[in-house]
């Protein structure tokens, strides 16, 4: 299974994606404080405290869906409700950041974006596979390999090979 290692990943990457953001906008905000500059007449001290706030929280962010994703790797189950619109809105940032990225710094940012939004979906999609019907979860059918009919001792069309048990055509009027 690949879903568990997908799970630690993710959630190692977004930790130190967290560490990351939040140490660069700090050390932004240090030199914006030191350097005394203003940007279009706005006071330097605000602009300062503005990145410090921004790094502080988009690093709390990444490190919400990290913990997300450290939830998913321990407990081995799908993320549901917050957790997954949580790992969705990672997704789509990590998309926009990839774009911006693409322009702004470079090929290999815009990479490093693409594959966390990668890793992203494909925990996302791992899990969500499981639920579905005809999806691994459903393989084995609600009554195990032999499926109702057989079990119940019905004689359904379905054989011991795998195939599937269909019933009959609806009659038609004629």
């Amino acid at each position: 299974m690949v879903r568990r290692p997908v799970a630690w990943i993710v959630a190692l990457v977004l930790f130190a994606e967290g560490l990351g953001v939040a140490a660069l906008n700090w050390l932004l905000g240090v030199v914006v404080d030191r350097q005394d500059m203003s940007l279009a007449g706005l006071d330097p001290h605000m602009t300062s405290v503005s990145s410090k706030a921004a790094g502080i929280v988009f690093g709390l962010y990444f490190a919400l869906c990290g913990l997300v994703a450290l939830l998913v790797a321990l407990r081995d189950r799908a993320p549901s409700g917050a957790g997954r619109a949580l790992l969705i809105s990672a997704a789509v940032v990590h998309a926009l950041l990839g774009a911006f990225a693409w322009g702004l710094v470079g090929v290999s940012a815009f990479l490093s974006m693409v594959m966390v939004l990668a890793l992203i979906v494909l925990l996302l999609m791992t899990y969500d596979l499981e639920g579905r019907p005809g999806g691994p979860a459903d393989a084995a059918g609600p009554a195990g390999p032999a499926g109702p009919a057989e079990s119940a001792g019905g004689g359904g069309g379905g054989g011991a090979d795998g195939s599937p048990v269909t019933s009959p055509a609806a009659p038609t009027a004629a």
